[in-house]
Order: structure tokens, then sequence, then C-alpha cells
């Protein structure tokens, strides 16, 4: 578990809304200076990015990851306390630890047409309706207005409501300025609006699943043990350099954070990660070898 700040009013009213709607708001999160600072170390990239292929991506829409390489400022979203809070809030019930799902920035061009209303825990083929997979926050880089496609969010279209075939609650365009945090549950349906406007709409969108899933983002990938051991520990581990429990995830039966040493052993004895139950019941079995 991650060490988190307590969470503040805004906060607890946010992660109340969150289970009862499916989503919410915090307004005023991350300092403006924050947001202008990553915004203008990803300009450049946004403009060497092609545009989407395909019509849920969108033709007028650009994308690209591995923010953590881009600019220093993605880790102060990425490990924003507040968030980190709400997200273990929601998600801890079913995982030891949870694990960046993907940090991507997308910029929605004018002409852009509303994107297809959709669930991002569909990605993933589990049960739906009881668990939640994951957790989205979309940060914006410019004003999200109705009019430029700001999200496009269906409240109370999560959890068990995510099952009805024929839901046809309404959607509402979440409004919002740079510095402000749009938080929603894997389960809720949603989708960028359509860009009337005459302005690129951009953001950047973090999100967090289940420590045991595979993620959207393969961050070994994104982030190979030469760039990851510049991280701080804590979030070299939310990218996936630790161990799930039990087992999941290690590199020659350890901990993979062993990868991110100055000198890495050539040969590694297989150490148990299990959870404490797991750990009691190994240690009955072997008293009970040992009558």
């Amino acid at each position: 578990m991650l060490a988190t700040a307590p969470q503040s009013p805004n906060t607890t009213a946010g992660a109340h809304q969150l289970v009862t709607e499916g989503w919410c708001i915090l307004r005023g999160l991350m300092p403006e200076t924050i947001m202008d600072a990553l915004s203008g170390d990803l300009r450049p990239v946004f403009e060497a990015t092609p545009f989407c292929t395909g019509d849920f991506y969108g033709g007028r829409t650009k994308r690209f990851g591995s923010l953590l390489k881009r600019s220093r400022h993605a880790a102060t979203l990425i490990q924003c306390p507040e968030i980190l809070a709400i997200v273990e809030d929601a998600l801890l019930p079913w995982c030891d630890t949870i694990q960046l799902n993907l940090a991507q920035a997308i910029a929605l061009h004018p002409g852009a047409p509303a994107q297809f209303p959709h669930r991002d825990q569909d990605m993933w083929q589990g049960i739906k309706g009881e668990v939640e997979y994951l957790v989205n926050v979309m940060w914006p880089l410019t004003p999200f207005t109705q009019e430029n496609g700001a999200t496009l969010i269906y409240p109370g279209s999560h959890g068990p409501e995510a099952l009805s075939a024929d839901w046809r609650g309404g959607a509402i365009s979440a409004e919002c300025r740079p510095g402000d945090a749009i938080v929603f549950l894997g389960s809720t349906l949603h989708g960028a609006g359509a860009n009337r406007s005459t302005d690129v709409r951009a953001a950047v969108v973090v999100s967090y699943c289940l420590g045991w899933l595979k993620p959207y983002e393969n961050q070994w990938l994104a982030y190979p043990p030469a760039v990851a051991r510049a991280f701080a520990p804590e979030l070299a581990g939310l990218i996936g350099y630790r161990q799930h429990r039990p087992n999941l995830g290690n590199y020659e039966g350890v901990c993979p954070s062993v990868l991110l040493q100055d000198a890495v052993p050539a040969h590694l004895g297989a150490v148990d990660a299990l959870r404490p139950e797991q750990v009691e019941a190994v240690a009955q079995h072997r008293r009970e070898q040992e009558r």
C-alpha cells in the first residue's frame, strides 16, 4: 500500500461522489504553474505526433504516452497524494497494490466528432458489475468547455449499471480548467465530446488499475530499467517495479526492483512474496510436516 496523504474535505466529498455517481471533479487540485510547465514540455511532442487512425481513437485526435520520459512534471500528477488516496480507497478492496495503467497526453483538434461512449474496464474480460478495475484522472491542459469537446460523463452508469444493456441516462459535459481533475471509475460510461470550436482541447489522462492486471501501457517498455533507475522508489513501484503478492510480476523469483540496482547479480535465489494468510498457511503446513 502506498503512503498517501489524508483526504481533505474536498477530496473526501469527491471520493463519496465517485462511489455514488461514478465520477467527480476536484477543483484547483494542481497549481496552474505546474500545468503550464507540463503543457510547455509536451507542446513539441504534440506537434510531432501524427493524428490517430481509427474511429475510436479519432482521426482528428493526437495521443502519446511515456509521459515520465517527456516531462519531469508528469510525476507530480501521477503521484498526487490526494488522487492516490482516492484511488487506493476505490481499488484496494480488490488488490494488494495499485499500479499505473497509463499516462497519456491527448489533443482533440477542431472538427473532431464526439467519441463512442465506452467504459475503460472493457479492456479486460473479467467479471463486471462487482469489481472496479481502474480509476481514470483527466487533467486538462486547456480549458474544457462544451464547445471544445469536454469529456462527456454519464453519472450513475457505473458499477452494476454497467451490466444494463439499455442504460439510457444522460451525459454531463465535464467543464473545468487546468489545475482541476476529472476523476471517474473504469465502469463509468464516458467519451470525448465533439470539438466544435476553433481551438485544440488538450489534456493528460492518468489511469490507475489493480496491481495484478496487465496495464494498457506496457510500462517496462516505456520505462526500461535504465530509465526507471532515475525514478523515486515509490514511482518505480507504481510503474511496475514491485511484486504484487502472491509472487506476481517477479524477476528470477524476486522483486523486479532488483533491476534498478547499480549492479544486478548474475544469479538470484527466489524469495517468497506472500500475503499474511498465505504465510501462515505455508508455515502451518511446514510445522505439520516436521512432526
